[in-house]
């Protein structure tokens, strides 16, 4: 979907598919009907955006081949979806039983991570709508805290430097702008955005910068009007910006029974309380950091994305009041801090058995209610709905055909 806002920028809002299990391009294809269309239907939209997660074999197979890409390119458009935006966190198997750690891996001191990006750069450029100012990819915040030295930070440096210059190179062959967002996230190299302007002031601007996301920075108890500036003080534009909420207990003593119930074994769920507490999973803030008797217990707020729509049942609530006040400071003011917004809700078939859609057509109205709360939460700030320029009626009335690359 798009919006306009004020100033004149037209921003995209998309939700996340790395909710989605298909890694090959057959898969990610029928999810295009089982989950994109159902949900532009629902929503009742003309276009809607996707934050395409795509996994490193098909990112590959699709930058090697020129007619896959256009053939990706034909199935987005036949159905009325479009991609100005891909999630490159997760390499690969994201959906698996068990991901923890996994996630962080390759990391950027490695060239697989760079060779992915690249190829997600590659795709992305062929992928994009004929009248988009530019796209972006969303990446991991360097690696995860532990091992880190000054040999892995040199490394790094050197690869991202490698990245900057194969963006602009591939800007050169086809004309299009990909940029990158690291996404700050917590227990990694870099966690908060004090961190991000610390080690990456001076990072090349015209191809590099930030992926906002609300939860991590809410879990990392930033006020959003003094991350962002702070952000543009180092001169690091936010690329991206994913509109996620986070899990939140006041009392997690009175709430430790139910939050037994959101720790699972897919992902992990870093928690910090406002004390400045922390553990690198909820099941381990449950085990170790509940106060002893007498104790006044701290606020906790757990990187579990719940979803946008629905509060999690008492004594638990989530990180709304927080993602309301990111979005004003970044939409409400003269102009638009970032064009891109993603809904990314990956959680939604972890999440406690009462509350996990069990069928696909519960999930893509959970998803549409998602994107419907993020669209009504902008427009309250003044933006308004708009569409492509493309005419709508030839993209309605092309036929869909099965996926022939």
């Amino acid at each position: 979907m798009r919006l306009f806002h004020p100033d004149g920028q037209t921003v995209h809002l998309s939700y996340c598919t790395n909710v989605h299990p298909a890694e090959d391009l057959d898969g990610i294809v029928a999810q295009l009907d089982t989950y994109g269309t159902a949900i532009r239907r629902e929503l009742d939209a003309d276009v809607l955006g996707l934050g395409l997660w795509l996994a490193a074999p098909a990112a590959s197979a699709l930058a090697a081949e020129p007619h896959l890409r256009r053939t990706l390119r034909r199935e987005l458009d036949s159905r009325g979806l479009e991609v100005v935006t891909l999630n490159g966190f997760p390499y690969q198997s994201f959906q698996a039983e068990v991901v923890k750690h996994a996630v962080y891996h390759p990391d950027w001191t490695t060239p697989e991570r760079l060779r992915y990006t690249l190829d997600l750069a590659v795709v992305l450029a062929d992928l994009l709508p004929d009248d988009a100012v530019r796209g972006s990819i969303s990446t991991l915040p360097l690696a995860w805290r532990e091992p880190w030295d000054t040999e892995r930070a040199g490394t790094a440096g050197r690869v991202l430097d490698e990245l900057a210059d194969g963006l602009a190179a591939i800007a050169g062959r086809t004309g299009r702008t990909v940029q990158v967002g690291f996404e700050p996230e917590p227990g990694c190299v870099v966690e908060t955005t004090e961190q991000a302007a610390r080690l990456w002031a001076g990072m090349d601007g015209d191809w590099l910068g930030v992926c906002l996301d609300l939860a991590h920075l809410a879990c990392a108890w930033e006020e959003p009007a003094e991350a962002l500036s702070r952000l543009a003080r180092a001169g690091l534009p936010v690329m991206k910006v994913q509109v996620s909420a986070a899990l939140t207990a006041d009392d997690p003593v009175a709430a430790q029974a139910v939050l037994r119930g959101y720790d699972e074994p897919r992902f992990l769920h870093q928690t910090r309380g406002s004390r400045g507490e922390a553990a690198d999973d909820l099941g381990e803030a449950l085990d170790r950091l509940l106060p002893r008797p007498r104790r006044t217990p701290q606020p906790w707020r757990v990187h579990y994305h719940v979803p946008l729509h629905a509060e999690p049942a008492a004594p638990l609530g989530s990180t709304l009041p927080e993602l309301r006040v990111a979005l004003k400071e970044l939409f409400g003011g003269p102009t638009a801090g970032c064009d891109h917004v993603d809904v990314e809700t990956y959680t939604w078939n972890v999440l406690p058995p009462a509350q996990r859609p069990v069928t696909p057509a519960q999930l893509a109205a959970g998803i549409a209610a998602e994107l419907a709360f993020a669209r009504d939460e902008l427009i309250a700030l003044g933006l308004t709905p708009g569409g492509p320029t493309a005419p709508l009626e030839m993209m309605e009335l092309q036929e869909v055909r099965p996926w022939t690359p």
